[in-house]
């Protein structure tokens, strides 16, 4: 599936994922491929993306990477999973 990280700043990612685990609300859930579309509020928590992904060096630093899974601390945000694209928008 396709993955977007959006923060008000710039577009800190963009490409193919396996699955995604993101704080939601009333906790932390996992989006895979061929997901029931869905829209969601976010709150302070960490972000995880399974699958072997390139980071732009600009946005590096603000993931952390071990293996296969990457992290990526959040404050708040929105995530949106339609037709195997998910966008996550995020502060």
């Amino acid at each position: 599936m396709e993955l977007e990280i959006v923060s008000p700043e710039a577009l800190l990612f963009s490409g193919e994922v396996e699955s995604v685990t993101v704080p939601g609300n009333s906790g932390s859930f996992q989006i895979l491929n061929n997901h029931a579309p869905i829209v969601s509020t976010l709150v302070a928590g960490q972000v995880k993306i399974q699958g072997s992904i390139s980071l732009n060096e600009a946005h590096q630093s603000k993931f952390m990477q071990d293996g296969n899974m990457t992290y990526l601390d959040i404050q708040s945000g929105a995530v949106e999973l339609s037709g195997n694209k998910v966008i996550l928008l995020t502060e």
